[in-house]
């Protein structure tokens, strides 16, 4: 006889790796970026009204969103032996309903509505109610979740540290135990989303003091060991919050989705709290350390990477252009921490080789995108993969004009003086053509990864490229 006791069990942190409140309040923040506080204020009216507003202004693809494939597993098994199965969860009805409607495994969901948020003390309530005294299995995740285990014939512990897991047992009734990721491997997701290995990207900053010739100054190389940590932490901080923002597009990404907000091996919480943590040490260290005018370029990097992700990145050309602009600014921000000119030459190879690059990235996407088959306007930007041909055409054009751009600069008289061979930087110029015609083959070819700074790092002929490139200029002087 199938068992008469269902099976319930909870949505956030438990059949879901993820909160449904932190990303509609995320996913409203990116649809409304001028109303992105206003959740403080609907709160004000308490936790049931916020998970109402939120519910009815934010849009949540629940056939996107990462599921433990545990728990699916677990209620597949028993809704085999003929149990009825419950969604009983604190957040809104509206999610909930769509999340059952999904998946098809619910005989019954209850969640937070009508002003009553269904946690805690209110879920046991309410399951007693209508089950009474372990008249019902459950699992859950969180301390709100003691109350309902303390209640039930069986618990089911999902995710739970090891703290939470020994206060549950002490009720006498689990059943089972599906413990969270280990340690090793949240520490690895969290360095995942952090991009330490972007932070290679920030080497640029020492660009003026080498253009400048004044590497041997050790005062100055520590301010550029200063500068270096900044501008890692707040471009940590920027990709965490794009990350956060972007995590409903990512789900849908080829390679985006494995990202740790995305895929749920981080939770959202902890991006939300280290995202203004790390730019505030950063800016800490900047204004006590380094020269105010750096402090004013990091402003302005964050300003504008902070527009790119809200709005920028979805307006065509803008975004590409936005790109390029923020690696100059790291030229520029270098400049400022080291107090050395920052030339005409280096800005404008600068903003042509990266608009280039900043194409290629696009050009990568769209064309996966067209591979797959896709014909429309490309998840969150403002491109088609029709668009493929005229990307390569500006980008190839681009690069070739940074090209140009070094070729000029060795015919300047400020170059001539600060070189005792001037005329051996022509060399670089066919290690350059080279470089970016052979990047854009390997893109059309569909050989290049998202971002083609990371595969430059990681490319052997790339890395060939860059010592030849930086012999050449050693032996001009």
């Amino acid at each position: 006889m199938p068992d008469p006791v269902p099976l319930v069990v909870d949505l956030d942190g438990t059949l879901l790796r993820s909160d449904l409140l932190v990303e509609s309040a995320l996913a409203h923040a990116r649809a409304k970026p001028l109303r992105a506080l206003a959740p403080l204020a609907w709160l004000g009216g308490g936790k049931a009204a916020l998970k109402q507003r939120l519910a009815e202004a934010a849009d949540i693809d629940v056939a996107a969103l990462p599921y433990d494939g545990r728990v699916l597993e677990l209620i597949a098994r028993e809704r085999a032996l003929g149990r009825r199965i419950v969604l009983a969860t604190a957040s809104h009805r509206l999610y909930a309903e769509r999340v059952a409607a999904h998946l098809q495994l619910f005989d019954e969901v209850l969640a937070t509505e009508n002003g009553v948020n269904l946690s805690a003390g209110r879920k046991r309530d309410s399951l007693l109610q209508r089950y009474g005294h372990q008249g019902y299995d459950y699992a859950g995740n969180s301390a709100d979740d003691l109350a309902v285990w303390a209640t039930a014939r069986r618990a089911y512990v999902v995710n739970a540290g090891a703290a939470l897991q020994r206060r549950a047992e002490a009720h006498g009734n689990v059943a089972e135990l599906l413990p969270p990721p280990s340690g090793g491997a949240r520490l690895r997701a969290l360095f995942q989303a952090l991009r330490a290995h972007q932070w290679a990207k920030n080497l640029l900053l020492f660009l003026p003091l080498l253009a400048a010739h004044v590497l041997d100054h050790p005062a100055r190389l520590a301010a550029g060991a200063l500068a270096f940590l900044c501008f890692s932490l707040c471009a940590s901080s920027v990709y965490l919050l794009n990350d956060l923002l972007d995590v409903g597009d990512d789900r849908h990404h080829r390679s985006k989705r494995r990202r740790p907000f995305a895929a749920g091996t981080l939770p959202l919480l902890a991006g939300v709290a280290l995202a203004p943590l790390l730019l505030a040490v950063a800016f800490a260290i900047a204004l006590w350390l380094l020269p105010w005018k750096f402090s004013a370029v990091l402003l302005g990097y964050y300003a504008l990477t902070l527009a790119y992700s809200l709005t920028l990145k979805r307006v065509m050309a803008l975004d590409a252009i936005t790109l390029a602009g923020l690696y100059t600014l790291r030229l520029i921000a270098g400049a400022a921490a080291f107090a050395v000119p920052l030339t005409f030459w280096m800005l404008a190879f600068s903003m042509f080789m990266f608009l280039s690059l900043a194409l290629v990235k696009r050009y990568a996407e769209l064309r996966e995108a067209r591979h797959r088959g896709d014909q429309g306007q490309a998840r969150g930007r403002g491109y088609f993969p029709g668009d493929l041909e005229m990307i390569a055409s500006l980008g190839a054009a681009s690069g070739y004009l940074a090209v140009l751009v070094l070729a000029l600069y060795t015919q300047d008289r400020a170059t001539v003086s600060l070189y005792r061979q001037p005329q051996l930087i022509w060399l670089a110029c066919p290690l350059l053509l080279f470089w970016v015609t052979r990047t854009w083959m390997l893109t059309h070819r569909g050989q290049m990864h998202d971002d083609p700074v990371v595969f430059a790092l990681k490319d052997r002929a790339s890395l060939v490229v860059g010592a030849l490139f930086a012999a050449i200029f050693w032996a001009a002087t």
